[in-house]
This record gives structure tokens, sequence and C-alpha cells, in this order.
């Protein structure tokens, strides 16, 4: 399942994540994950603002380049956005706890997943945003049966 999307502003992007967010499954008896591939200003933490604020979140959601991982806990879901920009090294990412946060009723949104190797589980849905000169393009790929189920519920 693939979907391709052009964003001409910043409110398109969040309006992508957004669509994501309404999607979500309700069931989830395992952690759901979503990859965020982009070069620096590509729209990564623009689309996981539209997420999160699509699930409830009214406080301001900024990149986690600086703390690597912020956590919201929200009524139906708790969303772990993580930034691996800084990692040198993806063995850094056991300091990190995020294997405690690998369970059902947990999606993350994970920003810069190739500096994490092999680390990572697969992805359930990949997100390839670019910027060009007039917009920025959003590629979106079901990337397991969950993910791919998942793209096709938000394409409704």
């Amino acid at each position: 399942m693939r979907q391709s999307l052009i964003a001409r502003s910043a409110a398109d992007t969040e309006a992508c994540g957004a669509q994501l967010a309404r999607a979500l499954p309700r069931s989830r008896p395992q952690m759901l994950q979503i990859q965020l591939h982009g070069e620096l200003g590509a729209g990564k933490t623009t689309l996981a603002r539209g997420f999160l604020q699509a699930l409830g979140f009214a406080g301001l959601v900024r990149s986690p380049t600086y703390t690597l991982v912020e956590s919201y806990v929200l009524d139906a879901v708790t969303v772990v956005h993580t930034d691996l920009y800084r990692l040198q090294d993806p063995a850094e990412l056991e300091a990190l706890g995020l294997r405690d946060l690998a369970d059902g009723g947990h999606v993350w949104l994970v920003e810069w997943p190739e500096r994490a190797g092999a680390w990572l589980p697969p992805a359930d849905i990949d997100i390839t945003l670019a910027a060009r000169p007039a917009f920025h393009s959003i590629e979106l790929r079901g990337s397991t049966a969950a993910g791919a189920r998942w793209l096709a519920q938000a394409q409704g």
C-alpha cells in the first residue's frame, strides 16, 4: 500500500499526520511504528505535530532533537516521538529505554530511523518527506500487514 501527497504548506503536512492519527487502529495488541525519513526541514516534526494534535494533545510539539525521546500519554494511546539525528552509534539506543516503551497501546514516531541501524523493529508505515522548491512531497508506504491496513483506513 502506497500513497503520494503534495503539501503546499505546513498545515497540509500536519493534515497528513492528523489523517493517520484518526485512522489509528483501535485495537493495538502490539506497538505500532511510523518511521519518518527526510532531510532537515523536510517536515518530519510538522507531520508528528499534526498526528499528536489529532489525538488530543494541545501543547507545543517540538522536535526531540536534544531530548531524543518525548512521550505523550494521551487518553487512547501513548505516543513516543523520537529523533535519532544526534546518535553517533546505534548502540546508544539502549540507554534511551525505548525497549521499555515497545508495548501494545504505544505508537512510535521515529525521525532519522536510519541512525538506528538494525536496532529498530520494522516500521509499520514508512514516510519519506522531501522539500521541493514550491512544495513538499510526502510518500507513505505500509511496510507491514498492520501498516498497510492502517494506511488503507487513512486513505478512506
